[in-house]
């Protein structure tokens, strides 16, 4: 795991927060840590983070509402801390922005396992990893009228720039660099989304806003095609 990473704990519990902040602290992270939706928000606009934690039942704001309003503000990985374990609404938490989930009560080590995936992940997304500490350049993929740029994370279709949650982006960089090929979708859950398991749905539901904004629909695909129980491929479109 990287070390000293800058993380924001947002948890109202005194006694989880205190535990959290020792047992991260512990491998070697830098901690600050908030009890409500708003101080986060405020200490994610003044101070810069690497990975927020971030608890469900905060007291002025349900967090689900203050993830959307993170994503509006910030692209920094969030790891969202819940007791609640119902699927529908752990899809929702990812289709809203969350990088992963942990349900809760969970032990230190399985959070610093999360926060290192993450981190590796937002490492990837940024472009380090060079010998020199340097960003490493990446080259432009483009697919028919396609062209995604990962280390600028811009793309457009046809000239158009195209307006993608960074879920999206990531997902669409994904296939645009395996092009013609049929990526399963446990390799985009754990390559785009970094984990074992998960939910297709997750996946169908990033696909279906990502094909919207491509103007095609699972119908009448142009660039997605989904072979069902096999995966998913990105290809320009016939002529």
């Amino acid at each position: 795991m990287p070390p000293m990473a800058r993380l924001l704990v947002v948890e109202d519990d005194p006694f989880v927060r205190s535990a959290l902040i020792r047992q991260l602290t512990e491998a070697a992270h830098t901690v600050r840590s908030v009890g409500t939706a708003l101080e986060a928000l405020r200490e994610v606009a003044q101070v810069g983070f690497d990975v927020v934690v971030l608890d469900l039942g905060l007291p002025d704001l349900d967090g689900a509402q203050a993830l959307k309003m993170l994503r509006g503000i910030t692209d920094v990985p969030v790891i969202v801390a819940t007791a609640r374990d119902d699927e529908a609404e752990i899809v929702r938490l990812l289709t809203d922005g969350a990088d992963d989930y942990l349900v809760k009560p969970f032990s230190a080590a399985h959070l610093t396992a999360r926060i290192a995936a993450v981190l590796r992940r937002a490492g990837g997304r940024t472009g380090h990893g060079g010998a020199t500490g340097e960003p490493v350049p990446e080259r432009v993929l483009r697919v028919g009228g396609l062209c995604v740029d990962p280390l600028r994370r811009q793309a457009d279709l046809d000239g158009t720039p195209l307006d993608l949650t960074r879920r999206e982006f990531d997902l669409l960089a994904y296939l645009a660099g395996r092009p013609g090929i049929v990526v399963p979708r446990k390799e985009l859950l754990a390559e785009v989304w970094r984990q074992s398991y998960g939910d297709d749905q997750t996946i169908d539901v990033h696909l279906s806003w990502l094909r919207r904004k491509l103007g095609e629909t699972a119908a009448r695909p142009r660039y997605l095609h989904t072979l069902r129980g096999v995966g998913v491929k990105l290809e320009p479109p016939a002529a």
